[in-house]
This record gives structure tokens, sequence and C-alpha cells, in this order.
């Protein structure tokens, strides 16, 4: 018996050793399911290598050679998400957000251990949130927002240690909010807006040390929000939650005492009153899943197990004798054909050459038709690979940056281009310019040239360019800049008296000098790059109160409308070189300070706190260079002679 029940092991292993579907098995499956008209994913082929170039559109690979990245965002899916995805146990990356997929969301996808981005949102997913996700110890960037999905939150969420985007916006999701989402030690962003949760903020959540974002906007929450919410300021959005108060928080009622949370009441609670698995006692020793009555004898279900058991055992062996002939067959099938195609296969150097520029998180994984005029393997685009590895973003990134574009993190729009605050993975803030294609140069290497010129920026004094993307799936371009904290310096002119924001005189010197080296550095270039657009607005002021010239080289991307109608609103606040309404043409004397009496130069708010010989100096210079003939006007080299006179001096 020892013998029989050796062997009976060793060939069941055997047997789910080959029963395992490769890669390429679960791809095809996955294909079924997410497009079974087969009209989206017809690169998916089942004689293909997933990790080949020209094959598999959307499909990445690791240095190792196995499926690390599916993006198929944006590209029309219709179907469902298969319990399959679950096997390709290598996948890092998933991101199936904006199309139309319906149906559950699998529990096996939980078995993607090394999963840290998981996107399925903007889809018409329904059913509850599997539980089976809070095992996903990678996971960072949890996005299930906009759909239609049902249930309460899972407690389970509490264990993503390194979660750092939670987005369940716009579901229908009901119950409490889970106090263990207070756990969430790397959790940044927290969307609960629009739903139909109901129960108080737990206090244990506004603890969160990193949490900096909390929208539970449109719900049925009541009760006292917790003080400490106080500290995230803006990105604390609560409105219409009726039944909410609080001290302190605009547009909320003050508490009474009826308003204070039951601390005894389970929570989370459940509509139908029913208690979580936190309200039973720990010494009860109950069966697993026993949480309800109804429970059936242990003793019994260990005879049925046994009996259970031989039924399988006999239909195991009788079934593995049939799959064993058959994989054998497709096994030599499949051999020969591999034999047929070798020699149309990549080298071992192409395909690691494949797979480590796929891999990169930088490098953009987008493959839907449309514009891209940096499309990765495309020769003559005017940039190297180390331009790419450097500069390039892809549009996940972006979209977790600022939460798949969420109005909270808007910071402005205009004609040509809607402006958002965003976090990178690394917790560095940044500003996304979003750029549609249609307000850009239609010729593409105009459009490359213009980007070229910005990438090339380098200066103390001009906000840096981090990165750019190019999604062909939005049709837009963005642009990822320095997150500049003070504003810009059209709000430290003007200012009401006593304001906080008047600017002390040794600082404005400073602030001025600044934007001239910015001004020097870009006439400077060969050939002289002018700004065009230069005004307070442009001039962005750092924690150090040191100035960034903004938007520096933007018109070399746009289109000549647009630039054209920048221009007008430069020229309607006065900003724009008189020289330019009759002739057209720039120079790079063109640059300048709105033309003004001297003693207008000087601030009531300064108080008499400052130099009159340096107030009298700067005044001259700022008439020579707001001077109507363009030949009266110093060069910026001189401008900077004469001003490092007057610092000197100081």
């Amino acid at each position: 018996m020892p013998f029989f029940l050796y062997f009976l092991y060793f060939f069941l292993f055997i047997t789910h050793t080959l029963s395992s579907p490769s890669e390429l098995d679960l791809l095809m499956q996955i294909k079924d399911s997410l497009d079974p008209e087969n009209r989206l994913l017809t690169s998916w082929t089942a004689n293909a290598d997933p990790c080949s170039s020209d094959a598999f559109e959307g499909v990445a690979c690791n240095e190792n050679g196995n499926v690390a990245n599916i993006s198929l965002q944006g590209i029309g899916l219709s179907g469902e998400i298969p319990a399959a995805v679950g096997g390709l146990k290598s996948l890092t990356g998933l991101y199936l957000h904006f199309n139309a997929l319906y149906g559950e969301i699998p529990k096996e996808i939980a078995s993607l251990s090394e999963l840290s981005d998981l996107y399925l949102n903007v889809n018409n997913l329904s059913g509850e949130i599997p539980l089976q996700i809070g095992n996903m110890t990678n996971l960072q960037v949890l996005q299930l927002c906009y759909n239609k999905l049902t249930g309460s939150i899972p407690t389970q969420l509490g264990s993503l240690n390194k979660l750092s985007v939670l987005a369940l916006q716009y579901n229908q999701l009901t119950g409490a909010i889970p106090a263990s989402l207070g756990d969430l030690g790397m959790l940044m962003r927290l969307d609960l807006s629009f739903n139909s949760l109901f129960g108080s903020v737990p206090v244990k959540l506004a603890n969160a040390e990193k949490l900096e974002v909390l929208d539970i906007r449109n719900n049925s929450l009541s009760g006292n929000v917790p003080p400490a919410l106080k500290r995230l300021n803006s990105g604390f959005q609560y409105d219409n939650n009726a039944a909410l108060c609080g001290f302190g928080f605009t547009n909320l009622k003050n508490c009474t005492a009826s308003d204070h949370p039951n601390l005894n009441r389970p929570e989370p609670f459940r509509p139908n009153g029913g208690l979580s698995n936190k309200d039973i006692p720990e010494s009860a020793n109950l069966p697993p899943n026993c949480g309800h009555t109804g429970c059936s004898n242990p003793s019994k279900k260990s005879h049925t197990g046994v009996i259970l058991g031989v039924i399988a055992l006999f239909v195991t062996l009788t079934v593995t004798g049939l799959f064993t002939f058959s994989w054998y067959r497709r096994r030599k099938q499949k051999i020969g054909n591999a034999f047929d195609t070798s020699d149309s296969r990549l080298s071992t150097d192409q395909v690691k050459d494949v797979c480590r520029r796929s891999a990169s998180p930088l490098i953009s994984l987008e493959y839907s038709n449309g514009w891209d005029p940096l499309a990765k393997g495309q020769t003559g685009n005017g940039f190297s690979q180390e331009f790419l590895e450097s500069f390039m973003f892809n549009l996940e990134e972006v979209e977790r940056a600022t939460q798949c574009f969420s109005e909270i993190n808007l910071l402005g729009k205009s004609n040509f281009s809607a402006i958002y605050r965003g976090i990178l993975r690394d917790g560095s803030v940044v500003v996304i310019k979003c750029i549609a294609k249609t307000s850009c140069r239609s010729d593409e290497a105009e459009f490359l040239k213009g980007l070229k010129i910005l990438t090339s920026l380098k200066h103390e004094n001009l906000v840096r360019l981090r990165g750019i993307c190019c999604s062909k799936g939005r049709g837009e371009c963005f642009l990822i800049y320095d997150f500049v904290p003070n504003g810009n310096l059209l709000q430290y002119l003007d200012v009401k008296s006593g304001s906080e924001k008047v600017l002390e005189w040794p600082t404005r010197i400073s602030i001025i000098n600044g934007i001239a080296k910015g001004i020097s550095y870009l006439h400077g270039k060969r050939p002289g790059l002018v700004h065009q657009n230069l005004s307070a607005e442009k001039v962005l002021i750092d924690r150090l109160y040191n100035p960034m010239l903004s938007d520096s080289g933007l018109h070399k991307l746009l289109a000549d409308d647009i630039v054209f109608s920048m221009l007008k609103a430069s020229a309607a606040m006065g900003y724009l070189a008189p020289e330019y309404t009759t002739t057209g043409r720039f120079t790079e004397k063109s640059d300048a300070t709105e033309s003004s009496k001297i003693e207008d130069f000087i601030d009531p708010n300064l108080d008499g706190k400052f130099s009159e010989s340096e107030a009298a100096k700067l005044g001259q210079i700022a008439l020579l260079c707001t001077h109507e003939s363009p030949s009266h006007r110093p060069s910026i080299e001189n401008v900077m002679q004469e001003l490092s006179i007057i610092t000197s001096s100081s």
C-alpha cells in the first residue's frame, strides 16, 4: 500500500505538471474572453511568440521571457475578464481600463502575486469586489472606478500594505467605510465618492500617515468627521453627505451629542444588521467560514470527504490516461510546427532586446491605432534610446499620478490644454499639462523638433520638464513638469495691505535677477529662443522664492492658430511687444515688462522699506526695456550687466 500511494502521488504530480497551461494557452483564453468576436486582438495567434515585437499587441515581457504587462486600455474590448488571467504569475501590470468589459471580476485575479498595478476602471463591470484581492501584497494601484460594482468594500483591502491609490468612485457600493483602510501605511489617495456608502468616517482612516486625498462626496455618510482630516485641507472632499457634521469644516454643521458614533457598534456593519467576522469572539473555535448559523458537523464532513476523495481518485485515473495520450499527440505536432517556422523567429539577442525595452516602466506600452509621433521602434524621430528611457512616461503613469484625471487635481483649463496636479510613484509632486492632438503642429517633424527643444532646456530659473507622453488612444500629448509650490508672481502683485504675500525688497530684487537669468538663457540658445508669452502668470515662485519661467518653448509644439490666440490674450493684458502688431515678428528684445511710471514701481505695502537708489535704477531699466522702438531697448546681456551692478552695491 505505501508503494501504491507513492506511485499515486507521483502520478498525480506529473499529471498536474503536464496539464498546466502555458502562457500562450492562457493568452489565447484571455483573447477569446475579452474579444469574443476577434475584432481587435487579431495579432494574438496561437502560432506566435507573445514576446515578439510584431505579435500580441499590448503584451510586454520581462527579461526572463515571461508576460509581465498587458496594456489594452481604450481599444473597445466588450467581453469578460476570464479566470485564466490568474495564471500569468509574472504579471506586474494589467491595464484594461476605458473599455466596455462586463461581468464580474474573477477571484482568480488574486493569484497575481507580483501585480502592482490593476486598472479595470471605466468599464461595465458588476458584482462584488473579490475579497481575495486583499491577498495581493504587491498591489500599489487599484483602479475600479466608473463601473457598476455592488456590495460592500472588503475589509481585506486593509492588508494591502503597499497600496498608494484606491479608486472606487462612481459605483454602486453600499455598507460602511472599513476602518481597516486606516492600516494602509502607503495610502496617499482614496476616492469613494458617488456611491451609496453609509455610517461614519472611521477615526483610524483619518490617522493614515501618508493620506493626501480623501474623497467621500455624494454618499449617505453620517456622524462626526474626525478632526484629524483638517490636515488634508482641500484634499478632503465631503460634499453631499447631509448627515455629516464636524467642527472647523466648511459647509458642515456643528455636531451634537447624538451625532457621535457608538463605539460598540460593529464596523463595518451591514444593511441587514448582520455582524462581520470581527463581532465573533476569538474563543468561539468555529470551523473556517462558519461565521453564520447552519454550519454542518465536522465529523460528517470528514466522512463525506473520504467518499468524495475515492470518487475523485477514480475519475482522475480514468481521465489521466486519456489526457496523456492527447497531450503526447499535441506535443508531437507542436514540435513539428516549431521546426517548420524556426527560420522566421527572432534571435536570442533580439528577443532579449525586445523584452528589455518592453518591460521598461517608462516606455509607452500603448498599442491602439492612431497618432504616436514617439512610437517605439519608429525610425527617424531624432531621439535616441537614452532619451526615451530618461523622458518617456506611459499613459498609466500619467493616469496614476492624476488619479484618472480627477477634478480634484485639476489646476486650470484653457482652449487648448488642461493642467493637473499629480504625484508620481516616487512621491514627487508634478504638474501635468494635457494638450490635444488638434492643438499640436500637424507636421510631425515640426512637432518632434519642438519636443527636442523642450527637452533641451535646463536652467535653474526654468521649470524643469520631467517627461513626456504621447497617447495614441486618447489623442493627447502630456508634458510632465516639476510642481512649483508658491504659485505665480501675479499673486504677489497688487495684494491687499497686511497680506502675507507682500514680498520684501531683497526678495523682489532676487526675483528680478532670476527672471533676467532665465530670459538670458533662452536668448542665448542657438538659434535664440524667444518665450513669446512671458507674463507675471508665467513666472512661478518656488519654496525659496526663486522665480521659475514656465511654458518656455511651448509654442514650438503648438499649431500657429493656437499660438496666435495665446498672443491675443497676452496683448489684452499689455504684455505684447508693440512691434508684433505691426510686423507680426518677434525679436529677442520682445520679452520685457509692462511700461509704467517710475513711482508706480514702488509698492505701498513695502512701507518705505526699500532702497530708493536701487528702485530708481530698476525703473530706468524697465523704461528702456519697454521703449516703443525696438532699437532703443537694451539686449538681455546689457540688462544683466546693469542688474549685476545693482546687486553688487546692495
